[in-house]
C-alpha cells in the first residue's frame, strides 16, 4: 500500500513552517520537499499525497499557477491544497490570501494566525478531504462519492461524455489460488493502468475505484474508445505475468467448484461496460449508474477482454455492441 505523505513546495527553497512540520510529525506523515513545480506534478500524479502545502509568500505567481493547474484537472483536484503566506504576498497579506483562495487553495495560513489556529486549519483541511473524497486504501483513487459528483458535474455542464465501468473476470478464482496479497497487487496494477492511460489520452477525464475489482472512469465522448482499447491492450500484456509459468503456458488453471469438482479457470480478463449521453438524455446520476452496471454485466457474458457500448436511444429497443 502506498504511504501517504505531506508534500511541501517552496519556489524560494524555504523549509516548511514549524507548524506544518509539527503537524506532520504528530500524524506520522513523512514531510517531503518537492524540488520544483514539475516535481510536484510528477509526485501528485504518481500517488495522491495526504495534502500539498505550498509557499505562497512574495512572488507567488508560480505557486498560484500551480494551484490553478492542480485544481483544474480532475485527477489532481481531489488533493487538499494548503497555501501559507508570509511577508505580505504579492499585494499585501489580505490580497495574497484572497489570490490563493481564488486560485483554488482549500486553506490559507497567513501571518498573524496563532500556532493553534494554523494547526486547526490544517486538521480541518484534511478532515474535509476525508469527508468529501473517500479513497480506496490500496489504490488511493477516489471512491463512490467523488465518482457520483464528477458525473453530476458533467451532466450540469451539458458535456457529452462516457461512463466506463471496468470489472475483472475470474478475479475471485485468482484470489483463491494465489492469495489476497497477489489479488491486491493485481488491483493496484489495474488502477495504475487506468490512471496512467486515461490521463495520457484524456486529461479532463476522471478515474475512481468503487471497491474490490470494480473501477469507473468518466471521459469526454471523443476520448473513451482510445482509452478503453489501450487499457485492454496493456492489461492483456501485463496480467499473464502474475500467474505461475505453467498456468501462463496453459492459459488456465484448474479450480474446484463448491461440490469439489474440477474445472478450468481462464486467465483474468477485463470487461468494460460503457454508457454515453450521445443518444440519451440523463437527468440523474442514478440512471447512468444503473445502465453502467447493466452494460458491465453484459460485457462479462463475452469471453476475453472487451468493452461494449450501449447504443440505445431513449425509448428505443436495445441494440447493444
Amino acid at each position: 500500500m502506498p504511504q501517504r505523505i505531506l508534500l511541501h513546495f517552496s519556489p524560494h527553497g524555504r523549509a516548511a513552517p514549524q507548524t506544518v512540520r509539527e503537524f506532520a510529525d504528530e500524524r506520522g506523515l513523512p514531510l517531503v520537499d518537492a524540488a520544483s513545480a514539475a516535481d510536484v506534478l510528477e509526485r501528485v500524479g504518481r500517488a495522491y499525497p495526504a495534502a500539498l502545502v505550498l509557499d505562497g509568500s512574495p512572488d507567488a505567481g508560480q505557486v498560484l499557477e500551480l494551484c490553478r493547474h492542480l485544481k483544474g484537472v480532475a485527477f489532481t483536484s481531489v488533493v487538499p491544497l494548503i497555501v501559507y503566506v508570509a511577508g505580505g504576498g504579492e499585494a499585501g497579506g489580505d490580497d495574497a490570501a484572497a489570490l490563493a483562495l481564488e486560485a483554488g487553495a482549500d486553506e490559507v495560513l497567513a501571518d498573524g494566525l496563532s500556532q493553534r489556529e494554523c494547526e486547526l486549519r490544517l486538521r480541518l483541511a484534511l478532515r474535509r478531504a476525508e469527508r468529501d473524497v473517500s479513497v480506496h486504501p490500496t489504490t488511493l483513487l477516489p471512491g463512490t462519492v467523488q465518482i457520483e459528483r464528477d458525473i453530476a458535474e458533467r451532466l450540469r455542464a451539458g458535456a457529452r461524455f462516457a461512463v466506463c465501468y471496468c470489472d475483472l473476470d475470474h478475479f475471485k478464482e485468482f484470489n483463491d489460488r494465489y492469495g489476497y496479497n497477489n489479488g491486491d497487487r493485481v488491483i493496484l496494477i489495474l488502477s495504475r493502468i487506468l490512471r496512467d492511460i486515461v490521463r495520457a489520452y484524456s486529461p479532463s477525464a476522471f478515474v475512481g475505484h468503487i471497491g474490490g475489482d470494480d473501477f469507473i472512469f468518466n471521459a469526454p465522448l471523443e476520448d473513451f474508445r482510445q482509452c478503453c482499447e489501450d487499457v485492454i491492450s496493456v492489461f492483456s500484456e501485463l496480467i499473464p505475468l502474475h500467474y505461475a509459468e505453467e498456468d501462463q503456458k496453459r492459459g488456465f488453471f484448474r479450480g474446484k467448484d463448491r461440490r469439489g469438482e474440477e474445472y478450468e479457470v481462464p486467465l483474468m480478463t477485463l470487461s468494460i461496460g460503457v454508457v454515453t449521453n450521445e443518444h440519451r438524455r440523463f437527468v440523474h446520476t442514478a440512471q447512468i449508474s444503473e445502465l453502467a452496471t447493466e452494460m458491465k454485466a453484459y460485457a462479462k457474458t463475452f469471453s476475453g477482454s472487451i468493452y461494449v457500448v450501449d447504443r440505445r436511444h431513449n425509448d428505443a429497443p436495445p441494440p447493444l455492441g
